[in-house]
């Protein structure tokens, strides 16, 4: 018996969510379908398959912030309709911008006057300020280098090879060499001297990082400054300093007020910092800062008049979201100084009970240092039957998302795991990765152990088995020589009896 049924108009509400045809049927995944959706199966079908992405919470690799306070997320919601470059239309969402501007570089010990306004803008991250840091420095360098009547046309930037994708990205796009120090086991950031070495008159600037990727180590900015006046005394030349504050440029001012790595600093012209990461704002905000007008050449501002009034402009992109800016501002105002110092401080309280728990475990070399961004970098002391490869795949299998890489070049043999401390990774989630990276390695080794009594069985097997069948030629060997023997015997007896002819 064939079952059928008719459709009729009260399906859509009397199915269930899940019993929908919208959700029970594929729908095309690189094409738009003729036909639309109700609102309620598409939220169904894209939150379904978002339940496949890790949690955010546990991706240990990554430093953008995860989670802000319930109030934030609303402000954030409320402004997401709102277009950052429509200054005319939302002057608050500009002014706010502005005081963040000012309250980071005043942060970072920018020589201003009492009403003096810091130069600087928002940008969608780290990636973008080091784009806009980058193409001032870089003209200005022409500019000084047409005055004096010489030739522009092969700039380059000194950086450690440590440094971010984003700098390999400003170099190539660009069209500016990439000049970059090379690292070595143990050292893990740029050596200052060296890099001075390399600096030369097509030099634009010197970039510094204050927290690398690797291992979170701060680069020495002061060593740097000292080293590079000199050289700039000797040859003539003003070879400035950017510095890479990603990640650090929200933790040294807290914790470690006595570096001096910023705008105290007399070669240092600008600094990004992000503020997605330990600025505490969800990802798409950045910062470029710069230390004085005169470093921020005005042919690179442009000026637009057709939404309302004229508004300065210095960004790659044109559109996007206030919503970011909107929760920068808060955070600078809701934790102030002491908030932030707070949250760094048990950071890096968390990042010394997970290296005490890993030191514990006693088969890993630590490779981050305890002054700077606050992770654990460390790297296994035997390789001889797993990597850290291994044991960051096997640790996805308890839900944690701990990245393993090899080091840049000259360093490319050391591969290192490492787990970034956010604000979200309490003392309790680090207590339970140290038990969870015990088990792993519990399993690693058990599955190894077995792997080698397989190996070694094998080998047994074939050697055993080789022994047989060189025991069994040796018999046939020994069986075709006795019988060739006793065939030779018999015909020497025969002839020596002189019967070799007639019948016996």
């Amino acid at each position: 018996m064939v079952l059928s049924k008719t459709a009729s108009d009260t399906d859509v509400s009397v199915h269930s969510t899940f019993a929908s045809r919208y959700v029970r049927t594929s729908l095309p995944r690189f094409k738009m379908s003729e036909d639309s959706i109700p609102k309620e199966a598409a939220y169904q079908i894209i939150n379904d398959e978002l339940m496949l992405d890790g949690n955010p919470r546990l991706n240990l690799a990554s430093f953008v912030t995860t989670w802000m306070e319930p109030e934030c997320n609303k402000l954030i919601m409320d402004s997401v309709n709102k277009n950052y470059v429509d200054m005319d239309e939302y002057p608050v969402t500009t002014e706010l911008q502005n005081r963040c501007v000012n309250m980071i570089a005043h942060l970072f010990n920018a020589p201003l006057g009492e009403d003096e306004a810091a130069v600087g803008v928002g940008t969608v991250g780290s990636s973008e300020a080091i784009m806009l840091a980058g193409l001032a420095f870089k003209r200005r360098w022409q500019n000084k280098m047409k005055a004096q009547g010489k030739s522009c046309d092969k700039p380059n930037i000194v950086t450690g090879a440590n440094v971010q994708v984003c700098w390999e990205k400003f170099a190539r796009y660009f069209e500016v060499e990439l000049k970059e120090v090379k690292l070595s086991e143990g050292y893990y950031v740029m050596d200052p001297a060296k890099a001075v070495e390399m600096v030369d008159e097509n030099t634009i600037c010197v970039a510094a990082i204050l927290g690398s990727t690797l291992n979170g180590e701060f680069e020495d900015v002061k060593l740097l400054n000292d080293l590079l006046l000199e050289k700039n005394k000797q040859t003539g030349w003003d070879t400035p300093i950017h510095v890479d504050a990603a990640s650090g440029g929200f933790i040294a001012p807290f914790i470690y007020p006595e570096i001096e790595w910023d705008f105290r600093l007399p070669l240092v012209k600008s600094i990004n910092v992000s503020g997605h990461k330990y600025g505490l704002v969800y990802a798409g905000i950045g910062w470029a800062i710069w230390r004085t007008k005169e470093d921020l050449p005005e042919e690179l501002i442009f000026h637009i008049n057709y939404l309302g009034t004229d508004q300065p402009t210095f960004t790659l992109n044109f559109s996007k979201g206030s919503s970011q800016v909107i929760a920068q501002y808060y955070q600078l105002i809701r934790l102030g100084v002491e908030g932030y110092r707070n949250i760094m401080e048990a950071c890096a309280e968390n990042a010394i009970v997970l290296k005490t728990g890993i030191e514990k475990i006693d088969r890993f070399n630590i490779v981050s240092k305890d002054k700077g961004v606050p992770l654990v970098a460390f790297s296994l002391k035997d390789h001889t039957h797993y990597t850290e490869f291994d044991i960051s795949d096997m640790l996805r299998r308890f839900g944690w998302i701990v990245p393993a890489y090899t080091m840049p070049a000259d360093a490319q043999h050391i591969t290192v795991l490492r787990v970034v401390i956010r604000e979200d990774f309490s003392r309790t989630l680090a207590e339970r990765l140290v038990m969870d990276i015990s088990k792993v390695l519990h399993e690693l080794d058990s599955a190894s152990a077995k792997l080698t009594v397989k190996i070694n069985k094998q080998i047994s097997d074939d050697y055993e088995k080789k022994v047989q069948e060189n025991e069994k030629k040796l018999l046939m060997k020994a069986e075709m020589e006795t019988q060739i023997d006793v065939t030779n015997k018999w015909k020497n007896m025969v002839t020596s009896s002189n019967k070799t002819k007639g019948i016996c």
